[in-house]
């Protein structure tokens, strides 16, 4: 009996033993469950009540659609699918001839209408020839019709008299006549001559409003013959490419895509209830499905002047006699930083999940407020 006691006692000590060290660990893990609620709430009350966050988002980039300005045939295609190009390098050739045809054409234009132009100026000079031709000859009909007159002035005395036979007087008098009208016909003539200048000169203008025209005509020709090339606008990746050799283009066909991935931005549809706080220069933490595990940051960059549903092909009319409130979403554009290995993964369409950080909004407003009270 006395064997067996010593075991009875060790084994009625144990038990509270081990229930003291149970309520120990309870105790100590319910403690660590307060501490983490705290520091939750602690952490929820200054940071995590402003965050505001949506999966209604998506990355986006302003793509270019490369489109010929001009019809013709395809000619070659220098770029293939999902290719890298840089400003002005070539994506697609169209059949040149009949543009150079056109340039050619117009350029023979030119050539004739300078040729019309030098004739012009050398009828022109031609006839200021003829004028002072014309007024030379007038200086002499006018010497000879006075001469003639004084011969007529010197010897009619004599006739009076018997000096001078009456015969000569009618052959002088008849030689005045004629220096007369020798003179009206130079002063008519050289009268004609110097009326022509204005006609001659708005020859030379008309020639030259030709050539003006002609210069045009192959200023467009040489832009058509340009355009059969068509070049990249941006810089980017082709998608969506549509084109093909041999494919009849007209103005305007859409070719392809060029997406410029090096600027690309996310677009997040937030409530209108998450924006009172929301201000420009946000930090943004960004998640996209398509990098597992690997968040991204950004910055709050603009708001959108209206909610998206404005901007919708049929906008919503509620000024009906049915109506329910839905809350509306508001595109908010989001700059996204990352490195060029990561924008390199990136495209737009793809699904993010977004958390903007408000905080910054809640100081304004409350210094606001300050500023309203002290006022």
């Amino acid at each position: 009996m006395s064997a067996t006691a010593p075991a009875g006692d060790a084994g009625s000590l144990a038990a509270p033993a081990k229930r003291s060290n149970r309520k120990a660990v309870l105790l100590g893990i319910g403690a660590v469950a307060a501490l983490g609620a705290i520091a939750w709430g602690v952490h929820w009350w200054t940071v995590g009540r402003f965050i505001e966050s949506t999966d209604d988002a998506y990355l986006q980039a302003d793509s270019v659609t490369a489109a010929p300005k001009i019809s013709g045939y395809i000619a070659e295609v220098y770029v293939g699918d999902n290719q890298t190009v840089s400003v002005g390098q070539p994506l697609v050739r169209l059949d040149p001839r009949q543009y150079q045809v056109s340039l050619d054409q117009a350029s023979a234009t030119i050539a004739a209408r300078k040729a019309d132009i030098a004739r012009a100026e050398a009828e022109l000079a031609q006839q200021q020839a003829n004028i002072a031709q014309a007024r030379a000859q007038v200086e002499g009909a006018r010497a000879s019709d006075a001469y003639a007159s004084e011969q007529v002035s010197r010897y009619a005395p004599l006739a009076v008299t018997g000096a001078e036979t009456d015969e000569r007087i009618a052959e002088l008098r008849n030689t005045r006549k004629q220096a007369a009208a020798t003179l009206a016909a130079d002063q008519a003539a050289l009268d004609s001559a110097q009326k022509q200048i204005p006609t001659t000169q708005a020859q030379v203008l008309q020639a030259r409003a030709q050539l003006a025209a002609a210069v045009a005509n192959a200023s467009q020709a040489r832009l058509d013959l340009d355009d059969t090339i068509v070049r990249s606008t941006i810089a980017g990746r082709v998608g969506d490419r549509a084109v093909r050799v041999g494919q009849y283009a007209q103005p305007g066909t859409r070719l392809m895509t060029i997406v410029p991935v090096q600027d690309i931005y996310l677009e997040a549809n937030f409530k209108e209830t998450q924006l009172g706080l929301m201000r420009p220069g946000q930090p943004a933490t960004i998640h996209v499905d398509a990098l597992s595990g690997e968040d991204l940051h950004g910055t709050v960059d603009s708001f959108s002047p209206g909610t998206g549903a404005q901007f919708a092909l049929l906008p919503p009319q509620n000024a009906t006699g049915n109506f329910t409130k839905i809350v509306q979403r508001v595109p908010v554009r989001i700059r996204v930083d990352a490195s060029d290995a990561v924008r390199a993964r990136l495209m737009p369409g793809l699904s993010v999940t977004v958390k903007i950080d408000t905080r910054s909004g809640r100081d304004a407003t409350a210094a606001n407020e300050g500023d309203q009270h002290r006022g």
